[in-house]
């Protein structure tokens, strides 16, 4: 390999103008015809394209230009509508009530002795005046008696004490009493007549413990389990009772409404002299009975803020039992006229509520702001916003916007 010669400290440097002999590296330029080839490939290319264009765009066209024309537009989102309609429509209060019975009575001897009968049935309906148990009478019995020969005993001596009396005023000629002879006579007479007055008392008081023997329903209503058997010694007013009797037509129910609400009752009060009541299972769906409003407390509760109400129903058919929790309608107000719609028309902005309307091209929607009065069993009172026969959006509003396109079920496309 040949080395580069060796420059002594002496010798003159001299400059050369070729960057690449300066830097020593080696050139590397590309030959003539290199260049010349790459210039026609890449001519090659760029007139194959242009040609390839020419010639293929028109067909390229026929066939995508067309299918684009004939492509259908998008279609407007389907809604459902419906009408809103003028009726006549209630509006109720809902409230948690407790059911009341008019009486309730514990059934209790007032007399000791055995009990030698049950007249009743385990949860019978009876009535008032029933016999529902019977006590041994024979004691009371005997005690009447004795009672009853006392008092012939005694009506036999105040006989004995009138004729006595007579006949001092009724002397023969010649004959004479003393003047406190005759006020004795009187005296015995009296004594006489006192102690038949007595003995007809105790004669009334062993008719009445005897009667107590037969023990009767004081009311009528449904009785229940009972707390003595037959053959059991029961003694007066025994606290148990041997039976409970409760009555169930009618009945009432005790609810409360909020303080609110009450000027909205007496409203409907002073209009009309009975305020009909719904009684509901707890549920809300089964209708157990229908009442009246009967009473209202006089103060409300300061605790819960709640005012006492109590209703009274017939319970003809005897779905109503003490101490039931039931579900209360209280009606408030007869709407006549009004304006009703489903309630999933009306949508909530940020303070205000609207519903769409259906403009009549049936074609577009508008958003209409509106008063609801009040809302049930999926429908809503407008108070103001809306009038009779308008059409209202009620599924798929989430799609539509103001002066926005819908189409209507069943509604194809317009023909082109």
């Amino acid at each position: 390999m040949p080395t580069s010669p060796k420059l002594d400290a002496g010798d003159p440097v001299v400059e050369s103008k070729n960057p690449d002999v300066q830097f020593g590296r080696k050139s590397n330029s590309k030959p003539w015809w290199y260049k010349a080839l790459s210039f026609l490939l890449v001519a090659s290319l760029l007139g194959l394209g242009y040609w390839t264009q020419s010639r293929w765009e028109p067909i390229l066209e026929s066939w995508i230009r067309p299918a684009a024309a004939n492509r259908p537009k998008p279609r407007p989102p389907v809604v459902s509508i419906a009408e809103a309609k003028i009726e006549s429509i209630p509006q109720f209060i809902n409230c948690l009530g407790t059911v009341t019975a008019f009486n309730s009575v514990t059934v209790k001897s007032r007399v000791d002795g055995e009990l030698v009968e049950v007249a009743f049935q385990e949860g019978q309906m009876i009535q008032e005046g029933q016999l529902l148990a019977r006590i041994d009478a024979r004691s009371f019995e005997a005690a009447l008696n004795q009672a009853k020969g006392q008092l012939q005993r005694d009506l036999a001596a105040l006989e004995l004490a009138k004729l006595n009396v007579d006949r001092s005023k009724n002397l023969p000629t010649g004959g004479t009493l003393s003047q406190q002879e005759r006020d004795e006579l009187d005296a015995v007479y009296k004594q006489a007549q006192a102690l038949v007055d007595v003995d007809r008392a105790l004669v009334a008081n062993a008719q009445l413990q005897v009667a107590y023997c037969n023990i009767i329903a004081p009311i009528g209503g449904r009785v229940g389990l009972r707390q003595v058997d037959q053959g059991n010694m029961i003694q007066a007013n025994n606290p148990n009772g041997i039976a409970v009797i409760t009555q169930l037509q009618p009945i009432s129910v005790v609810f409360s409404i909020p303080q609110d609400e009450i000027l909205r009752v007496q409203n409907q009060l002073s209009e009309n002299a009975q305020v009909p009541v719904i009684a509901f299972d707890r549920t809300f769906q089964n209708k157990l009975a229908e009442g009246t409003l009967s009473a209202i407390d006089n103060q409300v509760d300061p605790t819960t803020g709640t005012l006492r109400l109590k209703a009274n129903f017939e319970n003809t058919q005897g779905l109503l039992f003490p101490n039931q929790f039931v579900n209360i309608r209280l009606l408030v107000k007869q709407w006549a006229d009004a304006i009703v719609i489903p309630s999933s028309a009306v949508q909530r902005g940020a303070d205000f509520q609207y519903v769409y309307v259906v403009q009549s091209d049936n074609e577009t929607v508008d958003i209409a702001k509106v008063q609801v009065a009040f809302s049930e069993a999926g429908r809503s009172v407008i108070s103001q916003g809306l009038s009779g026969g308008d059409r209202v959006v009620i599924e798929g509003t989430d799609k539509l916007q103001p002066k926005g396109k819908i189409s209507l079920p069943g509604a194809g496309p317009k023909p082109r």
